[in-house]
């Protein structure tokens, strides 16, 4: 099952929020994600909020669309008693979960209402996550209809005993398929992989880069498989099942993939994630640089989190839950907390040290300062990009990228 939901502070039924979310609300976009959560499998590896149909306990996918869209006129009336004006979305990312589970009539009357709420500004971002076996041309051709300009493809891999460790129930032959569906229907596209899965090779790793790289994708995330403590990969590793993960192999794997994607053209822009550059258009996921960079966002949808000007919040998990609330006229936020001045510093260093960009040397205390040429000397921080005032990682790095951290961090 997923994992707990943090401890804090309960949050008010009605959701209200502090007037201090509106300080500097205008210099910060804002996006919306909808947290679709059903899958037609749990995945072994799986943590998120996603429920299979025989978890749902009386929750209906059928309702889901009409529940969503009475949080986003909530979410509307608590941002505007804030004081916050009506600001367009800059990204919606529809998540999950597998949102192309639902009829596409559903994501179109979610995004309808996000339109019809706050507008969308000129050229945003409006993504929706798809497993390979759950879209076809007309599905794509109506995404694109809808509004919809990008899709997330899971590939994960293209080898079958990988997949069928992480119990990925599609076929890597149906990959370019997709692919060139959704180019037909005029989306953009990205492929998310995972490495590390226990008993993948690093031959096994490359096919399925080269095999993602064959496909011209716009974007690629790739991510180091993490067990998380419930999930039945974890109780396979702890009887002895499955092997344990072997760190080692898996920076090997990273460095692999940052070679083959950089030889074919692709950027990285943060830790996980690469895109295309070409005739100046960039391919970048900037919904997930929103949340990098921090930006405001509204989760919508069970267990879905939500951040506006340091105040942070998550719904109540189960869809039943979600439904309950939702049908009572009641916030669906479980609970929140409220960043200081000094917790939002850490966090900026904590997350904009992962892309590209860089941390400011000025958003260092005087240690962390101190710590950047050591860590220059190490071959952790590009020497150039220090120089100028920006803390930005090496390959090596963004192997390292949590240690990194804590030396910026450290007293």
């Amino acid at each position: 099952m997923p994992s707990a939901l943090p401890l804090a502070d309960p949050a008010p039924l009605d959701g209200r929020l502090p007037a201090s979310v509106a300080d500097g609300a205008a210099a910060r976009n804002f996006g919306v994600y909808l947290h679709v959560p059903f899958c037609r499998v749990r995945c072994g590896y799986c943590d998120f909020n996603t429920y299979t149909s025989d978890e749902l306990r009386g929750a209906k996918r059928t309702d889901y669309a009409g529940q969503a869209i009475v949080e986003i006129a909530q979410a509307a009336t608590v941002l505007t008693a804030a004081g916050i004006a009506a600001r367009a979305a800059s990204t919606v990312f529809f998540g999950g979960g597998t949102p192309t589970l639902l009829p596409v009539t559903d994501l179109a009357e979610m995004l309808h209402s996000v339109v019809d709420t706050w507008g969308l500004a000129v050229g945003a971002e409006v993504t929706t996550e798809a497993n390979p076996d759950s879209v076809d041309l007309d599905y794509l051709l109506s995404l694109r209809a809808a509004g919809f300009t990008r899709v997330s493809l899971g590939m994960q891999s293209a080898v079958s005993h990988v997949l069928a460790t992480l119990e990925r129930t599609h076929d890597p032959a149906r990959i370019p398929l997709v692919v060139t569906w959704a180019r037909e229907a005029g989306l953009q596209v990205s492929l998310d992989l995972i490495y590390g899965t226990p008993g993948e090779s690093l031959s096994d790793w490359k096919t399925s880069l080269d095999y993602a790289i064959a496909q011209a994708p716009d974007h690629i995330s790739a991510y180091a498989l993490i067990v998380e403590d419930g999930t039945k990969l974890a109780r396979q590793i702890k009887r002895g099942e499955i092997a344990p993960l072997d760190d080692d192999l898996a920076a090997d794997m990273y460095e692999l993939a940052d070679g083959i994607f950089t030889t074919a053209g692709y950027e990285w822009y943060e830790v996980s994630n690469w895109s295309r550059v070409a005739a100046g258009a960039e391919f970048q996921s900037r919904h997930n640089l929103a949340y990098w960079q921090g930006h405001d966002w509204w989760g919508v949808g069970p267990g879905a989190h939500s951040h506006v000007g340091g105040v942070r919040w998550w719904n109540v998990k189960h869809p039943a839950a979600y439904a309950d609330r939702i049908a009572a006229g009641q916030s669906p936020a479980a609970g929140r907390e409220t960043l200081d001045d000094e917790t939002r510093r850490v966090e900026r260093v904590l997350l904009r040290s992962r892309i590209r960009a860089g941390v400011s040397v000025s958003e260092l205390e005087p240690h962390g300062r101190r710590a950047v040429a050591g860590l220059i000397a190490d071959g952790l921080v590009d020497a150039t990009s220090a120089l100028r005032g920006t803390v930005v990682l090496t390959l090596r790095g963004r192997l390292l990228a949590d240690a990194v951290v804590r030396q910026l961090l450290a007293d």
